[in-house]
């Protein structure tokens, strides 16, 4: 791969539009769309996460999909590495599409190596609970907490105190101040409109039978597969905890909260443009307006490992 990779990067997030906006440019420009998503590494979680569907892969070649089972663990460095494999095959002609922002960060800035598990410091916050590790990771780095995706997940809470205690950012800062990224910002009322929407397209399109073929494989799920939002009400509603309407009702809830914490994570950790929009428009001319700001700015210079 001669030179530095480039890409075109749509961010924003969940249920913002991107996925459509994506295909729809990919399938006009010839390129290839490379998901930075980390619930769509899984195998055989797809109805619930919203996943390409097969008509979708056969007009436009994907990357970062179906990368491990879900019983497997999976981090920012392997993520990078399936990128590279994309970059070495599709060289410039690269859509970033997601909304996961350390994948996104660690493209755009690279991945310094992180600090060893304190095993000390480790066994003293295993013994608090979420509400405890929260005030341990405000104390020493609120900014932190703001951008987790997940701030009530123990696992990252204390991963994210280690890096704090260290002094470690987990991704370096970026060498000079580039391009903006494109993003796309919807509408609020609309947005949560479209996540309900898109929550029931998904238990009536088959998650429960989906959660109930995962359980059967007989694999125990990673944490991050098992507490999927989608999954973890399907499980809850398989069994009998939770009735569909109530895992539905909770579904759409952690959505909302999730995507409006990712808002808060890329206005705070990257630098994007973004592209306001209501869902009235034609996915073809919010994909002009995508377009036009790539024009711009052009594509930006990524990151990968050696």
């Amino acid at each position: 791969m001669a030179g530095s990779p480039t890409a075109w990067f749509l961010v924003g997030p969940t249920a913002a539009g991107k996925s459509a906006v994506a295909q729809y440019l990919a399938e006009r420009e010839g390129l290839d769309i490379l998901s930075a998503d980390s619930m769509l590494v899984y195998r055989g979680m797809d109805v619930g996460t919203d996943k390409p569907t097969a008509d979708e892969r056969s007009r436009v070649r994907y990357w970062g999909l179906d990368l491990v089972e879900p019983a497997e663990p999976f981090s920012v460095g392997r993520f990078l590495e399936a990128a590279r494999e994309a970059f070495r095959a599709a060289a410039a002609r690269v859509i970033v599409a997601g909304g996961t922002g350390l994948y996104v960060k660690g493209l755009v800035e690279g991945l310094d190596a992180a600090p060893p598990a304190d095993p000390d410091l480790r066994k003293r916050l295993s013994e608090l609970d979420v509400a405890g590790l929260q005030e341990e990771l405000r104390r020493r780095d609120p900014a932190r907490l703001e951008s987790l995706a997940d701030p009530r997940n123990p696992r990252r809470l204390i991963r994210a105190i280690e890096l704090a205690e260290c002094g470690a950012r987990g991704v370096r800062p970026a060498r000079e101040p580039g391009a903006p990224l494109v993003g796309l910002k919807p509408e609020p009322a609309r947005w949560r409109a479209r996540i309900a929407e898109r929550v029931t397209r998904m238990f009536e399109g088959g998650l429960l039978d989906e959660a109930r073929r995962l359980r059967e494989r007989g694999d125990a799920l990673s944490g991050t597969a098992r507490h999927a939002i989608g999954y973890a009400e399907a499980f809850a509603a398989l069994d009998g905890t939770l009735t569909v309407g109530q895992a539905r009702e909770q579904a759409v809830r952690r959505t909302w909260q999730l995507a409006r914490r990712q808002m808060t994570w890329f206005r705070h950790q990257v630098r994007v443009e973004w592209i306001d929009h209501d869902f009235s428009e034609p996915v073809a001319r919010l994909a002009d307006r995508v377009w036009a700001a790539w024009r711009k700015h052009g594509p930006n210079p990524v990151i990968l490992p050696g």
